[in-house]
């Protein structure tokens, strides 16, 4: 139970990545009363919430619906997750963790941020999405391990609020090259989880017998 905790919460950890999401909390939120920038905070955090809580509990049954297998998912899912670590471990950004240029230009000029793009695709990005499917896939059958991820997801989302409401603070703190130094060191862990779990879904596709 243990070792499932730890490897939810730092798999939502690199996946939806609260200090990142703090510096852009703070940039796109400038000037803006500290009464807007909770009401924003808040709101965004709880539709990433539903959105992945959605996602998690429902995600396999839609997978089966469109006919793909939890040996695809996880192959598929490895594949994406080693992408984001390996981005983390080189300081780089697409979008599956990030808002893209464009995205950002676009926030730029809206006074509330909470739906788009502080929600999804900032919170409840690809990443986070996909990561909250595999992890209650790989825990089929087990509704202990089930609740222990949903929970873990919670414990992220709420430090993620929490490091919004204290962004300045947290900044001037770690700095940036502290921020890129935790990164790096989730990245090279979601990147070994990620080859797991490729392996994972290659043995269970049956190509190797």
């Amino acid at each position: 139970m243990i070792e499932t905790a730890g490897v939810a919460l730092a798999t939502f950890f690199a996946t939806i990545g609260p200090l990142d999401i703090s510096a852009f909390f703070a940039a796109l939120t400038v000037g803006q009363s500290p009464r807007a920038r909770l009401v924003m905070a808040a709101r965004g955090t709880v539709i990433a919430t539903i959105i992945l809580l959605v996602f998690a509990l429902f995600g396999e049954a839609l997978l089966d619906l469109l006919g793909i297998s939890l040996a695809a998912l996880r192959t598929a899912g490895g594949i994406l997750l080693l992408l984001i670590g390996i981005e983390m471990v080189f300081a780089r950004t697409s979008g599956a963790t990030s808002a893209t240029a464009d995205e950002t230009r676009e926030a730029e000029t809206r006074r509330d941020i909470s739906v788009f793009p502080l929600a999804t695709p900032l919170i409840a990005g690809p990443g986070a999405i996909g990561a909250s499917i595999l992890l209650m896939a790989h825990a089929e059958g087990d509704t202990t391990r089930q609740l222990i991820v949903c929970l873990s997801l919670l414990a992220i989302l709420l430090f993620t609020f929490f490091c919004m409401l204290a962004a300045s603070q947290l900044h001037k703190l770690l700095g940036r090259t502290g921020t890129h130094v935790i990164n790096r060191i989730f990245g090279v862990l979601l990147a070994a989880l990620a080859v797991q779990f490729i392996f994972d879904g290659i043995a269970e596709s049956g190509l190797l017998r």
